[in-house]
């Protein structure tokens, strides 16, 4: 299995794939990125991901440098040059470069970037046993702008966030907001379930509106269980039944501990078990396989 880098469309080996020093992605983090995984080699949701992406660059004003097929087309060449059984992939478009300088009119030509690795899942038993989580109480860069809702490669909130996390021995890291309020995960849409209802964070909570996390709704409603937006605090969360995080790589993962308290006698629960199996039997419904590996 190999790691595999295409730049503006080229294939490059990954130890001579370089970008500028003078890129703003670079200087200023100026730029909007999509991760995807596969399942059976497929890549998922592609389409909804580049829309995403294209979504995000229209935030922040970055001219989409080509069309939705060719970079798709393009992941498909890095995936297929990878030769992984299964892949993570990253793809990143950033204003470019110009003269140095703030000014977004500097900059020429947009560049894009995908990124082919190894698909690393996590362990089985980290579904089965549930992972802590501590809170982390920040503003996102892109809050109270018109970018909200980007995902963008300004991604210090996140960095910072991991990092008290690990500090912690925590999974993730829950970004609370200036209300106090759990808006989402550092790299991950936040669930928690009452009396049998789920509840996560709405489209107006300036959120990244995941794509994981709408299968994922899906998923519940299939169920026949209520799906609500709210926006809880930490106490609530920890007042929860049961409480799960969802991401493209990681899926849906209980949360079993928050701040070091158990969440419900700190052991995973039965609904995030049944959505997050109902969630598998979508993927594998829309790819075309008996089942997701």
């Amino acid at each position: 299995m190999a790691v595999t880098v295409m730049i503006d469309g080229q294939l490059v080996a990954p130890e001579h794939a370089h970008v500028s020093v003078f890129d703003r992605g670079f200087l200023f983090g100026d730029s909007v990125f999509e991760t995807i995984r596969t399942y059976a080699g497929i890549p998922f949701a592609l389409d909804e991901h580049l829309a995403r992406l294209q979504r995000s660059a229209s935030l922040v004003y970055i001219p989409m440098p080509v069309g939705p097929a060719q970079l798709a087309a393009e992941v498909r060449q890095a995936l297929a040059a990878s030769l992984n059984t299964e892949s993570y992939v990253r793809v990143m478009v950033t204003r470019g470069q110009g003269d140095f300088g703030l000014d977004p009119a500097l900059a020429d030509v947009a560049l894009r970037v995908v990124i082919v690795r190894p698909l690393v899942a996590l362990a089985p038993e980290t579904y089965q046993r549930g992972v802590s989580v501590v809170t982390f109480k920040t503003m996102r860069p892109s809050d109270a702008t018109a970018a909200e809702g980007a995902k963008i490669g300004n991604y210090l909130v996140a960095v910072l966030g991991t990092r008290a996390a690990r500090q912690s021995n925590a999974h993730e890291a829950l970004i609370v907001d200036a209300g106090g309020r759990v808006v989402e995960g550092a790299t991950s849409n936040v669930f928690h379930v009452v009396k049998g209802e789920v509840f996560t964070p709405g489209p107006d909570s300036g959120i990244l509106l995941g794509i994981t996390r709408d299968r994922a709704i899906a998923a519940a409603a299939e169920l026949g269980l209520t799906v609500r937006h709210v926006l809880a605090t930490p106490e609530e969360l920890l007042a929860a039944d049961e409480v799960f995080i969802s991401s493209s790589i990681r899926e849906l993962v209980p949360v079993v501990q928050i701040d070091g308290r158990p969440v419900a006698g700190g052991t995973p629960g039965p609904l995030t078990k049944q959505i997050h199996e109902a969630f598998r039997k979508r993927i594998a419904l829309e790819l075309g396989l008996d089942a997701v590996p």
